[in-house]
């Protein structure tokens, strides 16, 4: 695997993504000028799809307010998750009963980024939350995939959803709550990502707990943590009333670096994550928060690790934290996998800063 040389400063030095053309340290120290050039990637990777180059800003045009992007989308127009479209004044596709989705049945435990803390697979929180002491073997997860996201990772690892956000069909609840039968004792919203689908995700959550009262029946959320803030509360009042979990993906800490990698702003995420952290404290076994990361070669470094881990600890440094290998796919598939020493690195540089409970969540995929 050849070397890419970073379009900025010249150099040849570390790792860098063909498609992003500039390399870490630019991106530190010079982040007005590599931002442009990074964002070049990300206007490619969604004309790929239909999907809006950037979040619309019309002032003439529909409001959405649902997520961090604030849409303002012009006539004929889609927001850029690209589920809503602005017909002749009308916002079509915040549907709280209709949504964009598939769902499979996973077995207990799963390769979920917090199972060695949720209850599904350690049995904390036995016997109000968890079926068993241990991994709850025998039982199904109700995995809910959502096809649309309000990010545009350049290494999305799910990146085939794209071509379901604009041309995908709209599926009832009725189709989500066929999924929950006998066997399954917990619900994970992930993707693509919740975010975009909040109305939808929190109204067949709450529906399925009616339908199933005095048994175990957790909610769970795999997210990137920029839905409005509201939304966010009563996702994590679902997960704290049914014994689940909100897993937060802090992507990066820093937001020029976050940009580059995601073509969003870390901030709403960030204050999100904040946000949820105080009520930690009401239900803490099982923990109701999670954070990962995933360690991306030449540019999630140990220095970025532990400014991550900084924030986490100021909140709260028993917030369990996963760090995750990445692996080469979608728009950045030139970079190499996150090496052992990479991994090992960035975990001592998350316990320096006072966490207490991370590990490495994919060891599997270690080279």
């Amino acid at each position: 695997m050849g070397k890419t040389v970073c379009s900025l400063c010249g150099k040849l030095e570390g790792v860098v993504a063909k498609a992003l053309g500039v390399c870490l340290d630019c991106i530190r120290t010079n982040p007005d000028a590599a931002l442009p050039v990074a964002l070049k990637a990300h206007r490619a990777s969604r004309i790929l799809f239909g999907l809006p180059q950037w979040p619309p800003d019309d002032p003439a045009g529909v409001s959405c307010g649902l997520c961090i992007h604030s849409c303002r989308i012009p006539e004929g127009s889609r927001g850029f998750c690209g589920l809503r479209l602005n017909r002749k004044g009308v916002l079509e596709g915040a549907f709280p009963l209709m949504g964009k989705f598939s769902w499979y049945h996973d077995p207990l435990p799963t390769n979920c980024v917090a199972d060695w803390v949720c209850a599904g697979g350690s049995g904390a929180g036995h016997p109000a939350y968890a079926h068993r002491t241990g991994p709850e073997r025998g039982w199904l997860n109700l995995a809910v995939f959502y096809h649309s996201c309000t990010f545009n990772c350049l290494y999305c690892q799910n990146s085939q959803f794209r071509q379901e956000s604009v041309a995908g069909r709209y599926r009832p609840m009725a189709d989500f709550l066929a999924g929950v039968n006998e066997q399954i004792s917990c619900i994970c919203h992930f993707g693509g990502d919740p975010a975009s689908q909040m109305s939808f995700a929190i109204r067949t959550s709450e529906e399925a707990l009616a339908r199933n009262p005095g048994r175990i029946l957790r909610v769970c959320w795999e997210t990137n943590g920029s839905m409005e803030e509201r939304l966010a509360e009563r996702m994590m009042d679902l997960s704290l009333a049914s014994g689940g979990c909100v897993k937060v993906d802090l992507k990066a800490f820093s937001e020029p670096l976050h940009k580059v990698l995601t073509g969003v702003s870390n901030r709403r995420t960030l204050e999100n994550f904040a946000r949820l952290s105080k009520r930690i404290r009401e239900r803490p076994v099982p923990p109701p928060l999670v954070a990962s990361t995933t360690v991306v070669p030449g540019y999630i470094d140990a220095e970025e690790i532990s400014r991550i881990a900084g924030f986490m600890a100021a909140l709260d440094p028993s917030i369990p934290y996963a760090l995750l290998a990445f692996q080469p796919q979608f728009v950045l598939s030139d970079l190499p996998p996150s090496t052992r020493e990479l991994l090992d690195a960035c975990l001592e540089a998350a316990r320096g800063r006072g966490l207490t409970n991370i590990r490495i969540g994919n060891a599997n995929l270690i080279q």
